[in-house]
């Protein structure tokens, strides 16, 4: 059994050595020759599988260990029988854990001592959206959630949902849709000149879900405007070939790396090979905690001297500040022009291990039952 993947889904050999032999190559220039005599095809969202990588090849399962499915077509693999599993939610807390760091810091930028005070309007509430309004509402945030499908296809049962506008009048902004460019809702350039120009000096914009859910040259152009809101991108029209000009006009820029927790990594990987498994009739004996290391920081503790905001935020960002991809972002977009795509690719590859924030004990002493509540939504393990 022949297994082409992705050089950087991680534990391949630990989840799928035993199934068969693993060639790794770029997922990026993946190519027809490549997996011309691959049995089993393994990928992540930067490959694009179609007839064109896949047409005359061998490959029977194809599986990407991401939640997005955009870069898969669906329809031309099951019309040829060759069978297909995704990873959906695999990654769902490190992006809900993203946005809370960014959320965090940007209340703190405008001075806002609680950051629950801020109103948030969630545009796309599928497995990451749906996570993040959880938490939010955990936490005491006024959360509005627009989702048009799904507000379709529920028709009010259990989930209340807003407009489009009435979410994008909350001062944070965060997109969480699919890339559609087809049917009711398509989502394509969702975020126009118009809409755009609808968003204020005082509201924050972030995008975690495809960047062409945004069309960048008009949002270039509304940053270049007085009164333009607050943006966070970790995804780009075009990627891996950045715009120079809209990277210098965001607040925060980091190179599509949200999602890349080490749990949410390795689950993605356990998913794929649990439906591999299934195809295959093997036993699925393999478990993400298992491969899991100790964490670098294992635990922090905070008294009754302490503040509740500026402890969940030294917590946060302990776990993770976004500056640091910032930064790294920004050096690397430095490089002459030609160089700047492989060194974006290089920051996804070599991205540092990132740890969710339930690997991090937190101790309280003799603290408010307020702040125990607060640590517990945020998903920090509690010592009392």
């Amino acid at each position: 059994m022949r297994i082409v993947a992705d050089e950087n889904i991680p534990l391949l050999d630990s989840f799928f050595g035993d199934i068969g032999d693993i060639c790794r190559v770029s997922g990026r220039t993946m190519t027809a020759a490549d997996v011309q005599n691959a049995d089993i095809l393994l990928v992540r969202s930067v490959t694009r599988v179609n007839q064109a990588l896949l047409e005359g090849s061998r490959v029977r399962f194809v599986g990407t260990c991401t939640i997005g499915t955009d870069h898969v077509d669906r329809q031309w693999l099951s019309s040829n029988r060759i069978a297909f599993s995704a990873a959906p939610g695999c990654n769902a807390n490190s992006v809900v854990e993203y946005v809370l760091s960014v959320i965090s810091l940007h209340a703190e930028r405008r001075g806002v001592a609680n950051w629950s005070k801020l109103s948030v309007g969630i545009v796309g509430a599928g497995n990451v959206g749906g996570e993040l309004a959880h938490k939010l509402d955990r936490l005491g945030f006024d959360v509005l959630c627009c989702d048009p499908p799904r507000a379709e296809q529920e028709n009010g049962d259990g989930q209340e949902f807003v407009s489009l506008e009435d979410a994008m009048a909350c001062d944070v902004v965060t997109l969480h849709t699919p890339l559609t460019r087809e049917g009711d809702y398509p989502t394509l350039h969702l975020f126009g000149r118009e809409r755009l120009a609808a968003l204020r000096e005082h509201q924050l914009l972030i995008n975690t879900s495809r960047g062409e859910v945004i069309d960048g040259s008009a949002l270039l152009g509304r940053l270049e405007e007085p009164n333009a809101p607050a943006v966070v991108l970790d995804v780009w029209e075009h990627e891996p070939r950045i715009h120079a000009g809209l990277l210098d006009r965001v607040w925060l820029a980091t190179p599509h790396i949200a999602g890349y927790s080490l749990e949410g990594k390795v689950q993605g990987s356990e998913m794929v090979y649990q439906a591999l498994s299934r195809y295959m009739g093997l036993p699925a004996r393999k478990q993400a905690g298992q491969f899991l290391p100790e964490p670098a920081l294992a635990k922090l503790s905070f008294t009754s001297a302490a503040e509740e905001m500026d402890s969940s935020n030294i917590a946060i960002r302990s776990c993770y500040d976004p500056r640091r991809d910032d930064a790294r972002m920004r050096l690397a977009m430095s490089l002459p022009t030609d160089e700047q795509a492989p060194a974006f690719d290089r920051l996804r590859r070599d991205y540092p291990v990132r740890r969710e924030f339930s690997s991090v004990k937190i101790q309280l002493k003799g603290t408010s039952k307020s702040m125990q509540d607060t640590f517990r939504a945020l998903g920090f393990k509690l010592k009392l």
